[in-house]
């Protein structure tokens, strides 16, 4: 924990020392760094939880036949939540890497 904390304190007090134009561009590659492993992590999280669900879902129809429509019905609607939270993640980093507030 000592060693991050020095890490952040070394890098902000680099960026506080630097010109204006290595800061925009530092915080420019940091925010494509950030929206790359932001998009990477989120992609991971909704494949895994769509193969749950989807799992979820054929082992439940094959249980019970009868029930398979409304397992279908509740399959969908989990899936496009759980799409959202991809399509959110998309959102941030876009606005980090074309309307990134902090540059000036």
């Amino acid at each position: 924990m000592k060693k991050v904390l020095f890490l952040m304190i070394a890098l902000a007090a680099a960026a506080f020392g630097a010109e204006e134009a290595v800061v925009n561009e530092t915080l420019k590659a940091y925010s494509m760094i950030a929206a790359g492993v932001g998009l990477g992590l989120a992609a991971l999280g909704g494949a895994i939880g769509m193969g749950s669900t989807a799992a979820a879902t054929i082992a439940g129809t094959a249980r019970n036949p009868g029930l398979g429509g409304k397992l279908m019905t509740t399959m969908f609607i989990a899936l496009a939540m759980i799409e959202a939270q991809v399509i959110y993640t998309l959102v941030i980093a876009l606005i980090a890497l074309y309307a990134n507030p902090y540059l000036g």
